[in-house]
């Protein structure tokens, strides 16, 4: 018997960053951190005061511009909605 000849490989050995799954096992975990650390630098220096002072009572035409946004509170807490005048 003859022994047998090893076929020559079809593919050379290629470096790890010249496969497409590599990229996309690393790709997704990457842009994850990237996304976490630009809404972190958003956060920071968009940040709001913290307010310290009472804010002064609300006059009574502002008052009846919120009408609307009370009167859907009240219907959800109590299920009816106030007629308005």
């Amino acid at each position: 018997m003859q022994p047998q000849q090893q076929a020559p490989q079809s593919r050379a050995s290629r470096p790890w960053w010249r496969y497409g799954m590599v990229w996309m096992v690393i790709g997704g975990p990457l842009a994850v951190v990237v996304a976490g650390i630009a809404t972190a630098v958003i956060a920071f220096r968009g940040a709001d005061p913290v307010v310290t002072a009472p804010q002064a009572p609300v006059a009574a035409e502002e008052a009846f511009e919120l009408q609307p946004a009370l009167a859907g509170r009240n219907h959800a807490a109590i299920g009816s909605v106030p007629a308005r005048r």
